[in-house]
């Protein structure tokens, strides 16, 4: 059975970095053979500065993350945390998430990739009751953006999440 892994993006700003990456880890994750889908927080939220969401779309994404066997989400580090937006999205729900697998992806311009945002989102994701995977992609000086480098780092997180969805699955 194919796992449904939806790939959830820290920011709605036109043209971040973080969806570039985010829509590389998409392509990737759908050639692991996960069944995915990105979510972008901007397509999602009436307003990013209270997270209000319509009830058609809260429903709608609602579905969306019960039929998730996990989660990946891609988000940038603002001053050593994630977007404000993120946690507005993330906060909209809580029976969906639990018990769930999530990797993380943390995406910086400068050298260790999201690190300090990965272990602060980590914490917030335990408050969820899911389950943060030990695997994490730091997508580090993401201006100078090279593929390559990071398919190996992704495919151990992958590996993580197909070990998690199926004995969860169980």
């Amino acid at each position: 059975m194919k796992s449904f892994i939806p790939i959830i993006l820290g920011t709605g700003r036109k043209g971040s970095n973080s969806l570039k990456v985010a829509n590389f880890v998409l392509k990737e994750a759908q050639s692991y053979g996960f069944d995915s889908q990105l979510i972008n927080p901007r397509d999602w939220l009436d307003s990013p500065f209270t997270g209000e969401m319509k009830e058609e779309k809260r429903n709608k994404l609602s579905e969306i993350f019960q039929k998730a066997n996990g989660f990946i989400i891609v988000s940038p580090e603002y001053n050593h945390s994630f977007p404000g937006e993120l946690k507005l999205l993330l906060d909209n729900f809580y029976e969906e998430y639990k018990e769930k697998p999530v990797g993380i992806c943390g995406v910086s311009i400068g050298m260790i990739g999201g690190a300090r945002m990965v272990e602060q989102l980590r914490l917030v994701c335990l408050e969820f009751s899911m389950i943060p995977l030990k695997n994490a992609v730091y997508f580090s000086n993401v201006s100078d953006f090279d593929e390559e480098k990071f398919k190996e780092p992704l495919k151990n997180l992958f590996d993580e999440l197909k070990h998690y969805c199926e004995k969860l699955a169980k």
